[in-house]
């Protein structure tokens, strides 16, 4: 698979990248949120995994704006969360169309898991 990362936390997307690729999927990474919606504008990708909790453009942002332009519908998309979202929030991202929410720190086998659904 072809998968686009987008956390600012180095160390995670750094680490998630090497794991990914290990399992021999294309993974691309950005730390920001402007840049990694740059990249869904101007490349495809089968699964975007993506922080909700980044400054100044935050995962939130990049649903908004993928689901504005429709193009979230064009990519499995796959959120991590440190916090505990509510009812509520959940089924305002899985409306907009986001595949699946995952608490940090991420579980790997449920990464995994969450891909191949």
């Amino acid at each position: 698979m072809k998968i686009l990362l987008i956390d600012d936390n180095i160390d995670t997307s750094t680490m998630l990248a090497k794991f990914l690729r290990l399992k021999e999927h294309e993974c691309y990474t950005s730390n920001d949120g402007r840049n990694g919606l740059a990249l869904l504008n101007s490349k495809n990708f089968d699964v975007v995994l993506l922080d909700l909790a980044m400054p100044e453009f935050s995962g939130y942002d990049v649903i908004e704006q993928l689901h504005q332009s429709g193009k979230i519908k064009e990519n499995k998309m796959i959120v991590f969360t440190a916090s505990s979202p509510k009812d509520e929030e959940i089924k305002m991202l899985m409306n907009k169309g986001v595949h699946t929410i995952l608490q940090k720190p991420v579980e790997l086998h449920l990464l995994i898991k969450a891909l191949e659904v």
